[in-house]
C-alpha cells in the first residue's frame, strides 16, 4: 500500500465544484426570469379608453386634468360640455381635477375597463354624476 487515496480532499472538492455549478445554474436562472419579465412589462399596452366629460358650471374656470401624474389639459373651458379622450396606460388610474383659480384638487377612481365619466361643478366642489 505505497499508494493511498485522499478520500476525504476527493470528497470535498467534488462537493465544492457541485456547489459552484449550483450556485451559477441559479445566477443563470434569475437572470433570465428578470430579463423576461422586463421585456415582458414593455410590451404592455391596454385598449381601454376615458372618456372625461366637465358638464355643467365649468365655463370661465381655469381647469387642469391629470390621469395619475400625467398632465392632460390645461386651459380655461370656453364652451360646455367639453369632453377629452384618453388611452389607459397603467394598472391602476386617477383622475385629479385642479380649479386653478382656487387651487383645489379633485381626486377620483378610474375604472380599469375604461368608460364614460362627467362631471359637474357646484358651490361646494366637483361631483362626479352617475353614469348612464
Amino acid at each position: 500500500m505505497t499508494h493511498r487515496l485522499n478520500t476525504n480532499k476527493q470528497f470535498m472538492l467534488g462537493n465544492g465544484i457541485l456547489a459552484f455549478a449550483v450556485i451559477f445554474v441559479v445566477v443563470i436562472f434569475v437572470y433570465m426570469s428578470m430579463r423576461l419579465q422586463r421585456e415582458k412589462q414593455e410590451e404592455r399596452h391596454f385598449i381601454e379608453t376615458y372618456t372625461i366629460s366637465l358638464v355643467k358650471g365649468f365655463t370661465g374656470d381655469s381647469i387642469t386634468l391629470f390621469v395619475n401624474d400625467s398632465l392632460i389639459v390645461n386651459k380655461t373651458i370656453s364652451e360646455e360640455p367639453y369632453t377629452v379622450e384618453v388611452g389607459r396606460f397603467a394598472e391602476q388610474s386617477a383622475l385629479l381635477i385642479v380649479d386653478n383659480n382656487t387651487e383645489l384638487v379633485s381626486t377620483f377612481d378610474l375604472n380599469e375597463k375604461g368608460g364614460t365619466y362627467q362631471f359637474e361643478k357646484e358651490s361646494d366642489g366637483i361631483k362626479q354624476l352617475a353614469k348612464q
